[in-house]
Formats: C-alpha cells, sequence, structure tokens
C-alpha cells in the first residue's frame, strides 16, 4: 500500500511497505536538471549529484563508499531533465543507516576546493567518453534539434568550459536555490517499520532554503536538421515528433504504438530493418515524456552509404501505420508485453522506488497496478491510429553523427504530410 506524508515544511514522503523481502530502497529526489538550467550554467545539476559524493563535515568521499560497502548495500545516483535521484539499496536493518548517510550528503555537503577541481576533471573525461560514443551522442542532439535553445534541449552533462566556470559559491547558490523542501521527495520501498518514517521526518521536515523563481516556459518543438561529422564506421541517425506530456491521457496509447513501432525484437521497425533486410544490428524508438511536453525517437546506427534507404524504410513503416493502423493481433500481443514488463518490475524494490519518486515528482499522484492495467486494456486500435496520425507529421527533427558531411538527398523534415 502507498502512503504519503507531506512535513510541515512542505517536503513530501512516499512509502510503499513489501513486507515480503529483506530489503530496502531508499530515494531522495529533487526535482532539478538541465531544463531549469541556463547556458551559463549548464551541466551544474550533474555537477552536484558528483559533488554530493565528495564528503561531508564528518564524512569524506572515501568514507561514505566504505560505509555501504560494510554493509552489503549501494549507493549512486543519476540526474536527468527534469530531476536528480540520490538513492540506496540495502538490507532492511540496514536503514536507518542509509538514510543517516544520504542525509548527511544532502545537508552537509561540504564542496571541498580541492575535491571541486577533482571532480570537474572527472566530468570533463565524461563528456569526452560520451562525445566518444556516437550512438549515444546523437541522442543529445536530436533532443537540440527538437527544442532548439530551450533548455530541454541542452545536455545533462553540461560543457567543459562551463564546468571550468563554476565555483564552490555558485554549487551552494544552486542547492539554496533548487534543493528546498518544495522540491524534495523522500520514497522508501521494502520491507521498514513507521519508525523509519519518523526518522526520515526527524531529518528532513524542518530545514528551510530560500529558493529562487522556476518559472520554464513550455518548450516549442523546432524541428530542426543536425548532423556532426565524424570518422565513424557507422551512421548513427535519430528522426523525433512531439509526443505526450507525462499523465496525458492518451499516453497508454503511445507506450502501446512505441511497443509495436520499435519497442521490441518483434516490432515493426526491427523486423522490417534488421531482420528482413538486414540493414542495422540496433533500431530501436522511445519515448521520452517530460511535465509539459514529450518527444518521440527513432533511432538506427547503419552504414552510411544506407543511410537515405533506412530512412524511406522507417517513414514508410510510420505512413503505413497512419493510414492502415494495426491489427487486434498487434494490439493484443503489445498490452501482454506491456503487462508484463509492469508486473515483473514490481518484483524490485529499487523500481517500486523509482516509480514512487518519478509519479510524485511529475504527477503528484500514484495510480494503483489495477487501474494501470485498466488503462491498458481500454487503449484500442482506434486510439492508437489517432495518435500515430496525431504525432506522425511534418515537420519531424533529424540529427545523425556520421563520417558523411550532408543528409542524403531524401533524408529531409517534410517527408511526411499532415
Amino acid at each position: 500500500m502507498i502512503q504519503r506524508h507531506i512535513c510541515e515544511n512542505g517536503l513530501r514522503i512516499v512509502t510503499e511497505k513489501i513486507p515480503s523481502v529483506r530489503s530496502v530502497a531508499l530515494g531522495v529526489w529533487v526535482r532539478t536538471g538541465s531544463k531549469f538550467e541556463s547556458e551559463g550554467n549548464n551541466g551544474i545539476s550533474h555537477f552536484l549529484e558528483h559533488m554530493f559524493f565528495k564528503g561531508t563535515k564528518t564524512r569524506s568521499a572515501k568514507e561514505i563508499a566504505e560505509s555501504f560497502d560494510e554493509i552489503g548495500g549501494n549507493v549512486n545516483a543519476f540526474t536527468s531533465k527534469e530531476y536528480t535521484c540520490y538513492y540506496a539499496r540495502i538490507l532492511d536493518q540496514h536503514a536507518v543507516m542509509a538514510l543517516d548517510i544520504l542525509s548527511d550528503m544532502y545537508f552537509h555537503s561540504v564542496f571541498d576546493e580541492e575535491e571541486l577541481e577533482k571532480e570537474k576533471n572527472v566530468v570533463i573525461e565524461e563528456i569526452g567518453m560520451y562525445e566518444d560514443t556516437p550512438d549515444d551522442l546523437v541522442h543529445d542532439l536530436i533532443a537540440k534539434a527538437s527544442y532548439s535553445d530551450h533548455p530541454l534541449g541542452y545536455s545533462i552533462l553540461g560543457t567543459e568550459e562551463v564546468l571550468r566556470g563554476l565555483a564552490k559559491q555558485d554549487l551552494l547558490s544552486y542547492t539554496d536555490g533548487h534543493y528546498t523542501p518544495a522540491n524534495t521527495v523522500v520514497t522508501v520501498a521494502g520491507n521498514f517499520d513507521d519508525q523509519l518514517i519518523e526518522e526520515i521526518k526527524k531529518r528532513f521536515s524542518l530545514y528551510r532554503r530560500p529558493g529562487v523563481s522556476r518559472h520554464v516556459e513550455s518548450p516549442r518543438f523546432t524541428s530542426k536538421s543536425i548532423i556532426q561529422s565524424k570518422a565513424t564506421e557507422q551512421a548513427h541517425l535519430c528522426i523525433a515528433f512531439p509526443g505526450l506530456p507525462v499523465g496525458h491521457d492518451d499516453i497508454y496509447s503511445l507506450i502501446l504504438l512505441n511497443n509495436l513501432l520499435g519497442g521490441s525484437m518483434s516490432s515493426r521497425l526491427f523486423q522490417e530493418i534488421r531482420e528482413e533486410r538486414g540493414l542495422a544490428y540496433s533500431v530501436y524508438s522511445y519515448h521520452s515524456a517530460y511535465s509539459d511536453t514529450g518527444m518521440f525517437t527513432i533511432y538506427t546506427g547503419t552504414a552510411p552509404e544506407q543511410v537515405g534507404q533506412v530512412f524511406e524504410i522507417t517513414t514508410s513503416i510510420l505512413d503505413d501505420v497512419r493510414q492502415n493502423g494495426i491489427s487486434d493481433k498487434e494490439l493484443n500481443k503489445g498490452k501482454e508485453q506491456l503487462k508484463g514488463s509492469l508486473m515483473l518490475s514490481l518484483e524490485s524494490t529499487s523500481s517500486r522506488m523509482s516509480r514512487l519518486g518519478k509519479n510524485e515528482l511529475l504527477l503528484e499522484r500514484h495510480l494503483s497496478l489495477d487501474e494501470i492495467i485498466a488503462k491498458i486494456d481500454r487503449v484500442s486500435t482506434d486510439s492508437i491510429s489517432a495518435i500515430a496520425n496525431r504525432l506522425f507529421r511534418s515537420p519531424l527533427a533529424l540529427a545523425m553523427v556520421s563520417p558523411l558531411e550532408h543528409f542524403p538527398n531524401n533524408v529531409r523534415s517534410d517527408v511526411l504530410v499532415s
């Protein structure tokens, strides 16, 4: 059963007890990421994520790591466009200890100047590694092509130039402005008792931070074409369309549409491009849902001379779905796959903890498993056709990392018509 507690300072605690397990997954979620940055501080959310592990007033970076090793647990963090999460998974008997360390990191990180300079180099190496991985880099480029100068088009990692200029005071100011009670959610899933909730309240319920104005205008889909020439063996191509925001009434129709197009090995794109024609090893689609918009993306890695052919096949498949819809067999298969994936994920305390955090930050509500399954069951072939006709229109956005210097003539943003 999911329970929600609101502390006197506005911080939320969301929990789900699972008495049948012996572990606890604990997360501290902060609603900040690259979407809330500017060109002048792009990458600071991700850099802060690193610096929270570099020592507090009472623990060194090594002691933080050793503390979790000594109890057989693990601790980590990640930054996305709209939120940052610090999380731990431990045996139930060590939950309070894990909470103590995470709260210490949250409130008492010192951002030591020497550690700050070392970690800048670490993140710059991370940026370099990312840029040397074209099948990762192209996804940053498609976000830029889709959202242009809007913060949703920014890289989560930021740039070397910005990182070099960050000072300790920048981190402190950003923390004061964004790591506020209203922006923070603590989630717990697993085998725990009510005493853990009281311990969370004791650490998180009284603090105040000034905060800053955080209004971000909703992005406009800009449908640009971006190509980055690199000496790669393959051409890495992304095609994107406007999607739906998280919580939209038609989101499950879109999830099922994604599944049948490129979300599985039996999907149309995978079967046609890889299995039937052998034109790619990797081909897939995905939908990114944000609080106020979404983006539907198709990725293919193929030989440079095959880019035009792959693009034509892809747009032909999209047009066929628009014109002719999908079969009942495809719909039923997609529903069973989605239900199976959902139910299997619920066997993991980490997945449940993550689900609680994302839902609370972006939706402020939590659907039961029965409610979700009912929404999946209500999806019809007609609703999927309606979504396909709504999404797959011109102009689309394009991004490619490739030894080619230009897109082939037939790869263009206006290939589909409304």
